[in-house]
């Protein structure tokens, strides 16, 4: 190893208080002429190594538990140009018409270094960055926080649901929760998260979302069971209708519900205010009314207020494990859907029943005021409009 060689291990070793004495010490068993042997040899100042040197000889105090004299090291970009931080701050505010909805600014690095630049500042773009961490600014992504205006009985309807949970749970009557997931292209498309994988065998896909590359669509409908905590997924490939909400609900209590609750004579629906089960969807109450008739079934159903979404139990008791399992894999068919959403499980012993569904529902359909006045639906005192029960019309009073 040459002396060179050995200067170039040692400087990225060594910190520069220790680097600074290695190079004195070197210079002084070289003697005379020896701090500019070693400055030529290490690459270093020849001011460093002299320095070096004066503090092994005592002739320069040293600086006791740092590395650097107390002030040493280059001035901050804000003390050496006063103006920086005033001009910055100005960049860094919204631009545009003042009667426009629409503000832009140039928050990127390399604009605001061009924009200072053109202001006669000079600094570089890592320099920047350090100068806008101090002054508190960091990298943000927008927050989905805003759901909507919240209403007035918000946390009263969530009480009400909460009781009819209980109590439908006490006696071991069926409760559900049922929402429908994001739709999902069908073909080699990114689906988001990581997953380990050897080096170099990166999964290919498409680079575009279109349609147009599509080998269809899966729309998984799902039954979130709240007394036994298990999941069923109900994947259609047509249409989200009312009329394939309660399909999906009727496949669950065809395939699961009934040899959970073999006695059971009623069921607790709980589900979002909008969509295939809105609060609104004429279809959705008269499909449930089928499905009650069919099955000699008293139907409650309460829905979440408006802008209360992602509160629904099945958004983080069912949907959020599927997207974790099926993370970074591209969703090529409808059978690899069923396949992952069927092996989703977690440590606390969810277990998922996925089917597919190749029915069309078309859309359109509409009910009209008299068929919905023919339901038997019994309306809450609270909120009816959220709150109703619809009972089986063989069973109706005159």
């Amino acid at each position: 190893m040459t002396t060179q060689q050995q200067y170039e291990i040692l400087r990225n070793e060594l910190n520069e208080q220790q680097w600074r004495l290695y190079l004195g010490t070197e210079a002084l068993k070289l003697g005379s002429g020896g701090i500019s042997q070693v400055a030529a040899l290490s690459g270093a100042d020849w001011k460093t190594v002299q320095r070096g040197v004066k503090e092994l000889k005592g002739e320069r105090s040293r600086a006791q538990g740092r590395i650097r004299q107390v002030g040493g090291g280059r001035k901050k970009a804000i003390e050496t140009d006063p103006t920086l931080q005033g001009d910055l701050e100005e960049l860094l505010e919204p631009k545009g018409d003042p009667m426009s909805l629409v503000k832009w600014t140039t928050h990127s690095l390399t604009h605001l270094v061009k924009a200072l630049s053109a202001r006669g500042h000079r600094i570089k773009r890592t320099a920047l960055a350090d100068v806008l961490h101090e002054q508190g600014y960091s990298l943000k992504v927008n927050k989905k926080t805003m759901e909507g205006t919240s209403h007035a009985d918000r946390d009263q309807q969530f009480g009400h649901i909460n009781a009819l949970c209980q109590q439908f749970e006490q006696k071991q009557a069926p409760a559900i929760s049922v929402d429908c997931k994001k739709k999902e292209l069908l073909g080699t498309f990114k689906n988001q998260g990581r997953e380990w994988q050897p080096k170099g065998q990166e999964t290919q896909v498409n680079v575009y979302d279109y349609r147009s590359l599509a080998d269809g669509k899966a729309i998984p409908y799902g039954v979130y069971d709240l007394v036994h905590k298990q999941g069923f997924v109900h994947v259609g490939i047509d249409h989200e209708t009312a009329e394939f909400a309660v399909e999906s609900i009727s496949r669950w209590w065809k395939r699961c519900g009934k040899g959970l609750y073999p006695q059971a004579s009623e069921l607790l629906i709980t589900a979002d205010g909008g969509g295939s089960n809105g609060v609104r969807n004429k279809l959705w109450k008269k499909a449930l009314q089928t499905l009650a008739n069919e099955e000699q079934l008293t139907i409650t159903v309460a829905h979440y207020p408006p802008a209360t979404s992602k509160w629904n139990k099945i958004e983080h008791r069912l949907f959020s494990f599927i997207s974790i399992n099926w993370r970074a894999k591209p969703l090529t068919s409808l059978e690899t859907v069923i396949e992952l959403i069927s092996h989703t499980t977690t440590q606390e012993g969810l277990h998922v029943t996925a089917i597919k569904d190749s029915q069309t529902y078309p859309t359109g359909l509409t009910v009209t005021d008299a068929e919905l006045q023919a339901l038997n639906i019994v309306r809450d005192a609270f909120h009816g409009e959220w709150n109703y029960t619809i009972k089986p019309q063989d069973t109706a009073s005159p």
